[in-house]
């Protein structure tokens, strides 16, 4: 979805916030989305971790099951 959008792209996207929300509120609105996509990461390799853990179980169980 934003392998689309280009240099002239972003710097309009950055121009219309900086009116929108103004150059005060910018740096938090940044801070805030930087420490969301933080916890969405955590949250996604944590996740992945555990998927990955199960199917190792799995593929244990049933190497056990064959011999």
């Amino acid at each position: 979805m934003l392998s689309n959008i280009g240099v002239p792209g972003l710097i309009l996207i950055l121009v219309l916030a900086l009116i929108i929300f103004g150059p005060k509120k910018l740096p938090e609105i940044g801070r805030a989305f930087g420490q969301t996509l933080r916890e969405f990461k955590k949250s996604t390799r944590e996740l992945t971790s555990d998927v990955m853990e199960d199917l190792e179980e799995e593929k244990k169980d049933i190497q056990k099951s064959l011999k």
